[in-house]
């Protein structure tokens, strides 16, 4: 859903807004509220995280993130799952995490929900990659297929079952095939 208010916002009086369930961003120069995760996007985000943060965090390569706001390149996007090289993760002079990512994640993963325009997610996927992100993946559980996007590259189409996933170098030990992805949808 777009929001048009009736003076323009700027990026930085968006960010004032208190957040809204589900997420909105700004793109644009528009508020558009992210559709709302039904069982299978929410299936499949709620066991992907954790299966790559159970590869990438223990060596502190990087760090998986749900519904983490990013802000950059004048837009404000909440990428499904963000994943960001351990030494890229913004942090709070205790060494925290901090509460605010002004940076492209480093993997951005976007799962379509029924009533969710593709174009508008690819276009989100289009600019991480535009300011620094080295890999997206789109992943259609109704089609059940993946859409892998690489900077200067051809979009790449997985959905045979034994196909193994790819993934950017620095999560190289991070194995998934199509069917393993796809398989969280029947437990």
């Amino acid at each position: 859903m777009v929001q048009t208010p009736a003076k323009p916002l700027t990026l930085e009086e968006f960010l004032t807004l208190p957040e809204t369930e589900p997420a909105s961003e700004y793109i644009d120069g528009h508020i558009i509220q992210k559709a709302m995760p039904q069982g299978e996007h929410s299936a499949i985000q709620t066991e992907l995280a954790p299966a790559i943060n159970s590869v990438v965090k223990p060596k502190q390569t990087a760090r998986a993130f749900s519904e983490l706001r990013c802000t950059f390149g004048g837009r404000s996007i909440v990428p499904d799952i963000s994943v960001f090289l351990w030494d890229r993760i913004p942090r709070k002079e205790n060494g925290g995490v901090d509460n605010v990512f002004s940076i492209a994640p480093d993997w951005t993963i976007e799962i379509l929900s029924p009533d969710q325009s593709q174009t508008k997610v690819i276009k989100n996927i289009l600019q991480c990659l535009k300011y620094g992100t080295q890999m997206g993946w789109l992943i259609d559980p109704g089609e059940q297929s993946v859409f892998v996007y690489l900077p200067d590259r051809s979009i790449a189409f997985y959905d045979e079952a034994g196909t193994l996933l790819p993934v950017p170098e620095f999560a190289k030990d991070f194995s998934l095939r199509v069917e393993g992805l796809f398989n969280w949808l029947l437990e």
